[in-house]
């Protein structure tokens, strides 16, 4: 695990963007935090990181929306469904086997749709303080490698 405080939403997307850069096919991302914490900001940064062009916002109301960049990116939101049947009806099973990345907000309301190996990010904004703690919780040795150069790229900045 490792954590980052981030004074903005501008260092919060920077430390995405670093996090997209070091992602890759059949990589697996699911993103915490409560309303407005900055999910759809983090998920900003590393599609950038990705080489995504388009604009990308919250998939709210799409359940999921795909960009195009380095790979294919597909940015899901798990907030408005009910159950994990209501994910397999709209073919969730599909995106797990085109070789994109795929960005997760809410993951934690339907676990059962995380893989056992994805790197996890809780976001949490500092009752006291503006800006957001950004905790990394890698599950598998594939993610813990990838937070581990996350750190050093970020070590600067903390």
């Amino acid at each position: 695990m490792w954590e980052i405080y981030a004074g903005s939403a501008e260092r919060t997307e920077a430390v995405g963007r670093e996090l997209g850069e070091l992602l890759g096919p059949g990589d697996f991302v699911s993103l915490t935090g409560e309303l407005g914490a900055g999910k759809t900001t983090i998920v900003r940064g590393i599609a950038s990181g990705l080489a995504v062009a388009d604009t990308v916002s919250s998939p709210s109301f799409l359940i999921i929306q795909e960009y195009r960049g380095k790979y294919p990116v597909f940015h899901g939101d798990f907030y408005r469904l009910g159950s994990y049947q209501e994910l397999e009806d709209i073919g969730w099973d599909e995106y797990s086997r085109r070789d994109g990345v795929i960005l997760i907000e809410w993951g934690n309301l339907i676990p059962e749709a995380l893989p056992d190996g994805r790197l996890d990010i809780e976001i949490r904004q500092p009752l006291v303080e503006s800006g957001r703690l950004l905790k990394f919780i890698p599950h598998g040795e594939h993610y813990t490698t990838v937070v581990e150069e996350l750190a050093g790229k970020c070590k600067s900045w903390e």
